[in-house]
């Protein structure tokens, strides 16, 4: 399997304090993220499962995809969930100058019509972090369920969620090609044993007026 943090390294906290990273430890609320998308399949997959359990989560759009499946991006919409900006072209920004990572977060927003925003990959460089934060809310993750790695399979997706996700989690999917044998093997398993360890779930819109926790 790839290797990769399940929980953002705990430098990111503190470099990027204005960030979301968590909701309330108060509230046994999580908030169930898909990013990249929306993909005819992983999309259509993920709202029928959700409406299923009767949820709400937030779609972290590429503009690129939201551009060619308009007609998806009204459908999440008209479901009830929330969109937001994965910017333009997922780029990363710890190999990206900074005037083109801004570049494309703003034709990502205008194509979103979302100033809430998630680095691809988690990668964001300090001076990018600087400058955006002036302009948009940026929300990260606490716990990212791997359903990305195709070496991985949908068992231990769940695990990687269920082991780590606590009250007020964010936690990381994808609507993607590359994640959907994952994605078909987890989401199902992952939202029906949450419901039943007494989680709710919410939409990142709940957060905007909270800082890190």
């Amino acid at each position: 399997m790839k290797w990769y943090l399940i929980r953002p390294p705990r430098i990111y906290r503190w470099l990027f304090s204005e960030a979301i990273f968590r909701g309330p430890k108060e509230k046994n609320t999580v908030y169930l993220t898909f990013d990249d998308g929306p993909h005819p399949e992983a999309t259509d997959h993920v709202l029928r499962v959700l409406e299923s359990h009767g949820v709400k989560a937030t779609f972290f759009l590429l503009g690129k995809n939201a551009k060619k499946y308009a007609e998806l991006v009204n459908r999440i919409r008209k479901e009830g969930h929330m969109t937001a900006n994965h910017g333009m072209n997922h780029l990363n920004g710890w190999n990206t100058d900074t005037s083109t990572y801004l570049d494309d977060v703003q034709k990502g927003e205008e194509q979103i019509g979302s100033a809430v925003f998630r680095p691809p990959y988690g990668k964001l460089g300090y001076l990018q972090y600087l400058r955006l934060r002036k302009k948009v809310k940026i929300v990260f993750w606490d716990v990212i369920s791997g359903d990305f790695d195709e070496q991985a399979d949908g068992n231990q997706v769940v695990r990687n969620v269920l082991t780590k996700t606590r009250s007020g989690s964010i936690i990381v999917m994808h609507d993607s090609r590359k994640a959907l044998p994952n994605l078909k093997a987890s989401l199902n398993e992952i939202i029906t044993q949450l419901s039943e360890k007494g989680f709710s779930f919410g939409t990142i819109d709940n957060l905007l007026e909270h800082k890190i926790v």
